[in-house]
């Protein structure tokens, strides 16, 4: 590899970039089929990511299990291998065991937290005003509702802050199973709450997803508990990239808990991000010219990913 940085904010990974993240796994991707549009589908998306040298991803919708469609999608490729996942929205019950056991028997290896559900996002419930940029979930969402499908948000904490008894029951299926409990779109006090009540159920991994999206806004200091808490930080490549947060904020971030705390993923699949497949060498080389080196890139992006995703 050149001792080259590259000049971070293009669209296209550089070459060096590319070698640095083979054999990783992207484990935050939204991709058809889905409800929202996307911009590449699942079968084309593994092929990419075998001619790339990458060796897997996470099939995350908002709104059903990916488990059994991530088997057949794995099956077709020897080199790549898919994960089924579940966020637990109002679609699939919300607080709801029963989905997690059956979604973990048929191969899931990712939970999550209530997303566009989570009574931290706010944007599906409100009636937006003229000329408001509503994302495409939260339109979705009233649309539902003018079809007179209740759409509620999904609580996992009581009044007082306590965890639901719900909510305990999912995260012992998650324990149980051995799965990765990632936080959604909780709320700062919500995810401490579910983090601190993971823990006391036994459940292993615990990713905190993404930390400086709106909705969680976790501060360095909050960020620096979770890690020592033992949480895992998923910094996703489309909150600095659409202004939610800046470059030098997550990279602060990174600093403060740790490369060993630090997991890079893309969030990619809207029309409107850059390509899945480029994601996380993207994140690569805005990280080399940060300043971060090659050895601690490739801990963050490749062999975390490849840990949570059970490769190692």
């Amino acid at each position: 590899m050149g001792a080259t940085v590259p000049k971070p904010g293009g669209t296209q990974p550089s070459d060096r970039a590319r070698v640095l993240v083979q054999g990783a796994y992207d484990l935050h991707v939204h991709i058809a089929p889905d409800v929202p549009k996307r911009r590449i589908d699942d079968r084309a998306l593994a092929e990419r990511f075998s001619e790339l040298g990458l060796a897997g991803f996470a099939l995350k919708s908002h709104y059903t299990s990916t488990a059994e469609r991530a088997q057949v999608v794995s099956a077709l490729f020897e080199d790549v291998a898919v994960l089924g996942t579940l966020a637990l929205n109002c679609a699939v019950g919300g607080m709801n065991a029963l989905a997690v056991e059956i979604a973990a028997r048929e191969g899931a290896r990712i939970v999550w937290m209530p997303t566009v559900d989570s009574p931290a996002e706010t944007a599906g419930r409100t009636e937006p005003n003229a000329g408001d940029n509503v994302p495409q979930w939260a339109r979705l969402q009233h649309e539902l509702r003018s079809l007179g499908l209740s759409v509620d948000a999904v609580a996992v904490t009581d009044p007082r802050g306590e965890v639901l008894p719900a909510t305990r029951e999912v995260l012992r299926a998650i324990a149980r199973h051995g799965l990765i409990l990632a936080t959604g779109h909780l709320s700062r006090d919500d995810a401490f709450a579910v983090v601190d009540a993971a823990l006391a159920e036994g459940v292993e991994d615990i990713v905190v997803t993404h930390p400086e999206f709106p909705c969680p806004n976790l501060s360095i200091d909050d960020q620096v508990a979770l890690a020592e808490r033992g949480c895992v930080l998923e910094r996703c490549l489309t909150t600095p990239f659409s202004g939610k947060t800046t470059w030098e904020h997550v990279f602060a971030g990174v600093r403060a808990v740790g490369v060993e705390h630090s997991l890079f993923s893309s969030d990619c699949g809207n029309p409107d991000y850059p390509p899945v497949e480029d994601g996380l060498a993207l994140w690569a080389d805005r990280l080399l010219g940060a300043g971060f080196g090659e050895d601690d890139v490739r801990e963050m992006i490749v062999a975390q990913s490849r840990r949570l995703a059970g490769a190692t």
